[in-house]
């Protein structure tokens, strides 16, 4: 099934959530600590739809785009020292997000962060916005030596929540979460509500596409 707004889906076995873009907003913090890194290091402040469109992979290779190889070492060690700093300035829980995932908690469905932000940041985060309460397992870029959209990381999550793929679903707003989803077997859920277009999400395979998780939820029968 591939479509703009199903009115039902299955209830999953297991949810995959991803965590920028799709829980969260934190872009106000990530542009600002790219611009202010590439800036110091001589180079033109980049706009903040060349790292929009950047995003969705780990740092390093947003960063890659923005500075010189031979530069990128140095770059990505300023952007883990900076970001700490600011890294709650701004910050925008993304509505619909926490009730969807407390009702997926209370119908028993396993469910766990996966993302490209490095993993104690993330898991920093999941705590600041309340996920960790319903979600204790944050998976992060900096956890293992896979990454998005490596089948090996989605099986490792998997595994640490006890669910198989089967039936199992990742929820996220980018090519890069579609991909993971393809790569490991599974239904993609994507959310219109990071750098992505409704029909940009179809185009690249996701199974369904909703322009929020409020929208998404409506979708969802969860018991």
């Amino acid at each position: 099934m591939v479509s703009r707004h199903p009115t039902q889906l299955p209830q999953p076995t297991a949810i995959l959530w991803d965590l920028d873009g799709t829980l969260i907003d934190q872009t106000a913090a990530i542009l600002s600590c790219f611009a202010d890194v590439v800036t110091q290091m001589g180079y033109p402040t980049p706009s903040e739809p060349a790292i929009r469109r950047s995003m969705g992979g780990t740092m390093p290779e947003t960063m890659a785009v923005l500075v010189d190889v031979t530069k990128l070492e140095e770059a990505c060690l300023r952007f883990r020292a900076r970001f700490p700093q600011i890294m709650f300035d701004g910050l925008v829980i993304l509505p619909g997000g926490p009730e969807l995932i407390e009702q997926a908690f209370k119908a028993r469905i396993p469910q766990a962060l996966l993302t490209n932000k490095h993993g104690e940041t993330a898991r920093q985060v999941s705590r600041y916005a309340g996920f960790s309460k319903y979600i204790p397992t944050c998976i992060g870029s900096s956890d293992t030596q896979w990454q998005k959209p490596q089948p090996e990381l989605t099986r490792h999550a998997l595994h640490q929540i006890d669910a198989t793929p089967e039936g199992a679903v990742i929820i996220g707003d980018s090519p890069t979460d579609i991909a993971v989803a393809r790569n490991a077997q599974l239904n993609c859920y994507a959310i219109a509500t990071g750098a992505h277009s409704l029909e940009e999400l179809l185009d690249a395979g996701a199974t369904a596409a909703f322009s929020s998780l409020p929208q998404l939820n409506k979708s969802f029968i969860l018991s």
